[in-house]
């Protein structure tokens, strides 16, 4: 079977190509169950790309027959632990406190940008709580469905950018990272309006590899979605 997918330009992570996140969580939604994809090329915008799968355990998204992405099941999901969890009020007083904000390099990120607009951006500022990065996050109604739930590529997204965060500044990186990997679960949707927290961890360094860890909690302090995250160093900035 075969398919378009398309990014708006709205959902840009670096500019010019899609935000990795909820790229991803675009295409695990032809997959059930946790998943993993894996980015091979930045995403175009604006760009319808072709959706091939064979079998209900993998997906490849090509452009001009170039792979920009696959994805496959992953059923033991990201097969991480959360480390801790944070209250609201400490997520609400770390919120933008990240070293990354003073000068991001992606200011026009959909979903960690300083520069995006409510409702025109997720605006998720983690900073860090002891071992923890975590930030709050109010879904507003550009990121539900008719029905006043949350999409799950943007819960995805959510979990997308503080694991690049955590990951750089515990490393103390002075260069820039892109996603290459995220395996995602989500057993749970918010609602616009719940008052979320998402939260990320380190993990691990090798090479030019960092990997990290993240959740969305709900209002109650659920754990909604969990992921990992691999991130790769570009050497631009160093």
């Amino acid at each position: 079977m075969t398919n378009t997918l398309t990014i708006p330009s709205g959902f840009s992570g670096p500019a010019g190509i899609g935000n990795g996140g909820y790229t991803s969580g675009r295409i695990a939604a032809y997959l059930d169950g946790p998943v993993t994809v894996t980015l091979r090329r930045p995403p175009p915008l604006d760009t319808p790309m072709t959706v091939e799968h064979d079998d209900a355990s993998s997906v490849r998204l090509l452009h001009d027959g170039t792979l920009i992405a696959e994805a496959t099941r992953t059923p033991d999901g990201p097969g991480m632990e959360l480390p801790g969890t944070v209250s609201l009020a400490e997520a609400d007083a770390a919120a933008g406190s990240a070293k990354y904000f003073a000068d991001p390099l992606y200011p026009s990120c959909f979903v960690c940008g300083p520069n995006r607009a409510p409702g025109d951006g997720m605006r998720i500022f983690p900073g860090p709580v002891g071992e923890l990065w975590a930030a709050p996050w109010t879904p507003d109604p550009s990121v539900g469905d008719a029905f006043g739930r949350v999409l799950p590529e943007a819960v995805w997204a959510a979990l997308d950018c503080p694991t690049g965060i955590a990951a750089a500044e515990a490393a103390q990186l002075t260069e820039s990272m892109l996603l290459g990997r995220i395996t995602g679960s989500v057993s749970g949707l918010p609602a616009v309006g719940d008052r979320c927290r998402v939260l990320a961890w380190p993990a691990a360094r090798d090479g030019r590899k960092l990997t990290a860890g993240s959740a969305v909690l709900g209002p109650g302090g659920e754990v909604l979605a969990v992921a990992t995250a691999l991130w790769l160093t570009t050497g631009v900035g160093a």
